[in-house]
């Protein structure tokens, strides 16, 4: 008896859903397309960048889990009881970024679903068409639809993913040498900085980590206790976080020191990074991972058009004093569509210029949220037995001092030289 209740994990079934929504999120553009970038132009000369990225950004997206367990509230409510122009602030922040990085990822699907269907001439169509489709189903389905199909299409993709790293490493590399010094001149610095701002992905997208769980928690009725909550958001950021190495090194083993560069070109990017699943695995496994590929991004697609129509949601209803924001969910998700629509007219495809964009915007705004977060998670707000452990505030301190630095850098390199 003893034991079987020392080894019931039945909570866990319960329990998960906001990590895999989070991974879900995270391996969409930051792993996808940008680290796959980075292996494929720098080998693995920027793989500490990713491993920082990862290790140091860690603190703020587990506060925002540990700030909704313990207060049951979501950390976007945290933010007003440190003061309404933390609220605003981060309203306006929201409102400016949800649009750019929605199309980001709204591009980068639309050229995998135009990669699965081999059309050429549907150009605004294809979008237009994808965000109609993301739209109906969250208006229609919400959070369950979204847990559902995150759960189905995450794993196909892990699998897929896992399979083709082993095999690419058996396979071996095309150079000789994958880790190239690296010059770092503004090209390099600038590009490292957006491979930063999404990985795993933007800090500003915690408070979505927060309302996650909630909504878990409302729609399965069962109150997780905090390592049970900690330990299910572990599982997806540990999992995006080992899937962001298996993406690099298959950039970096298939096409660093290779004359293939990666295409401005939404859909013939989509196809390329198909083919390096495909070179590794085999030719009879195209169609199913360009299936698996946009499963992927349709999936992150949701769950980015969600998130922001959420975490929207939650700040106008504190911001407003108003409870009955029954309707705002909806119409937030469709002026979400109207304006990611209209930044992909006017960047074309230019996929690669609006993903760095929209991660570097990402970064730079990240020191405010990550303090904010670190803020919330301290005794006089969430009680002390829910405090972080001594070692995790002290990476939350390295994390915030790493995000003002590069954040600084950027500024100068961009401004000054």
């Amino acid at each position: 008896m003893l034991i079987k209740k020392h080894f019931d994990i039945t909570w866990l079934k319960k329990t998960l859903g906001p990590g895999i929504l989070f991974a879900s999120t995270a391996i969409g553009v930051s792993h996808l397309v940008q680290s796959t970038r980075a292996g494929a132009n720098y080998g693995f000369g920027l793989l500490i960048f990713i491993i920082i990225a990862n290790l140091f950004k860690y603190p703020f997206f587990e506060f925002a889990s540990r700030y909704s367990n313990a207060t049951e509230t979501s950390i976007i409510q945290g933010y007003k009881l440190l003061g309404k122009w933390v609220l605003w602030s981060y309203l306006i922040i929201t409102l400016i970024s949800m649009f750019f990085i929605t199309s980001a990822v709204g591009a980068v699907t639309a050229g995998f679903l135009q990669n699965l269907f081999q059309t050429t001439s549907m150009g605004l169509w294809n979008h237009f068409g994808l965000f109609l489709i993301c739209g109906m189903i969250l208006t229609l389905g919400r959070y369950s639809s979204l847990d559902s199909l995150i759960k189905i299409i995450g794993l196909i993709l892990l699998l897929s993913t896992l399979v083709a790293f082993f095999l690419v490493l058996i396979k071996g590399s095309y150079s000789d040498n994958l880790f190239p010094e690296i010059n770092y001149v503004k090209s390099d610095i600038l590009f490292i900085i957006a491979l930063m701002g999404w990985m795993p992905t933007a800090v500003d997208l915690s408070s979505w980590n927060s309302l996650w769980t909630l909504e878990r928690i409302k729609q399965t009725n069962f109150k997780p206790t905090l390592k049970q909550t900690i330990f299910e958001f572990n599982i997806g950021y540990v999992s995006s976080a080992v899937l962001s190495i298996c993406f690099l090194t298959l950039g970096a083993y298939l096409m660093y020191d290779t004359n293939n560069i990666f295409s401005d070109s939404s859909s013939i990017f989509a196809n390329q990074v198909i083919t390096l699943y495909t070179e590794s695995i085999g030719s009879w496994s195209y169609l199913l991972i360009s299936i698996s590929g946009f499963s992927i991004m349709f999936g992150t697609c949701i769950a980015v058009l969600d998130g922001y129509a959420r975490s929207a949601k939650e700040c106008f209803r504190l911001t407003l004093n108003n409870e009955n924001m029954t309707l705002y969910y909806n119409i937030i998700v469709w002026l979400i569509v109207s304006g990611s629509l209209a930044i992909i007219f006017l960047f074309g495809s230019s996929i690669k210029s609006l993903v760095d964009l929209a991660t570097t915007i990402s970064f730079m705004i990240a020191p405010f949220i990550a303090f904010a977060n670190y803020k919330l998670v301290s005794e006089s707000y969430i009680g002390k037995k829910n405090t972080p452990k001594l070692w995790l505030k002290s990476l939350a301190l390295f994390g915030i001092a790493y995000l003002i630095g590069f954040g600084s850098l950027f500024l100068y390199v961009r401004i000054i030289l």
